[in-house]
Order: structure tokens, then sequence, then C-alpha cells
């Protein structure tokens, strides 16, 4: 499938890419196109790639495109799949005007209409990783008290996921800056 970018978010993770810490950005050299947090629009479905999605549909990606086919993928666990791609990382990213997502049908998410493109960007990310150390990791349940410390997107997200996922859950959120929070 073949995304117009209308919107890619910055994030912690690219300026690692950026400074030389990821070895993947390293391996490609420059000239690299960086960008994990997106959404757009379909302007290509080609072949078997998508059954799910036509051209026109708004969609957000997730930061771990996966491969369907390992042990990791077979048990759900997409986040940790052993062949992933990661656009910015692996592949060429969202700063772009269009970009191609492997795998559609597993890779994308239908945006409701009621969602900006910019919000959906964040999702793929930061919301994702909140999700998977909170719900996943972190086995919240109702009634639970959930520490959350650092109050950047991935603080903020796991703040909303521990509120949205569980009943009665009381969170406390602590940074080193006031202003954070």
């Amino acid at each position: 499938v073949i995304l117009r970018v209308r919107a890619c978010g910055v994030c912690r993770s690219d300026h690692h890419g950026w400074r030389g810490h990821d070895s993947d950005v390293v391996s490609h050299g420059l000239p690299f196109v960086p960008g994990h947090e997106l959404s757009g629009e379909i302007v290509e479905v080609s072949g078997s790639s998508s059954s799910k999605f036509k051209v026109g549909d708004a969609v957000a990606v997730p930061f771990i495109l996966s491969c369907g086919a390992c042990p990791e993928c077979d048990n759900s666990r997409p986040t940790t799949c052993e062949r992933q791609q990661q656009p910015g990382f692996t592949q060429w990213g969202g700063f772009a005007e269009y970009v191609a997502i492997p795998h559609a049908d597993r890779n994308m998410c239908h945006i409701p209409e009621n969602v900006s493109f910019a919000a959906a960007a964040a999702v793929g990310c930061r919301v994702t990783t909140a999700y998977r150390a909170v719900v996943e990791q972190g086995k919240l349940k109702d009634n639970a008290t959930v520490a959350v410390f650092g109050a950047g997107g991935v603080g903020l997200s796991s703040v909303l996921v521990a509120k949205t996922f569980a009943k009665n859950t009381q969170v406390l959120a602590m940074d080193i800056s006031e202003a954070a929070l």
C-alpha cells in the first residue's frame, strides 16, 4: 500500500537515530528519511497486499511493521516480531510525501472520522509503547495504583492507557520538571 503522509510526529527515538545511537539507521547511511509516527491517506493498493483497505482510506501506522509469520506474530505479539520493519529506521519513514507500507492488513488501522491525522500519528508509537508496558507487561487490573515516572509522550500516554483500560485506577505521575505535570 502507498500512503500519502498527512501527519508525522517527532519522537525521542528520532533523536537517537540522528545522533547515531541506532544501528539500523547507521547501517543505512545517507540519504535516509526518518519518521515513524505517521498517518495518512491511501493512494494505491497493489496486488494482494490488502483486503481491508481501499484508496482514500484514512489510516494510522504503528511503529513496528510486523511480518505475520514468525512465532511472536503467531502469539499475537506483533510489537516483538522477529522480522519487524520500522518506518524511519529499517526503511524510509514518514518525513516524506509518500511511504510504502508492507503487509498492510496487519500494519495499518482505520482512523475514525472524529480523529485528526495528527492525533492518529501519535498512537502508533507512544500509545502502543505505553499499552505494552502498562497492560501487557504491567498486568494492569481494576482498582490498581499505577506510578508513572516521567511525563513525556510515553509517560502521558501511560496515564491515558491506565485510566482507559482499568476501572477505579489511581495514577501517580512524577517528573523532575514541574512544567511537564
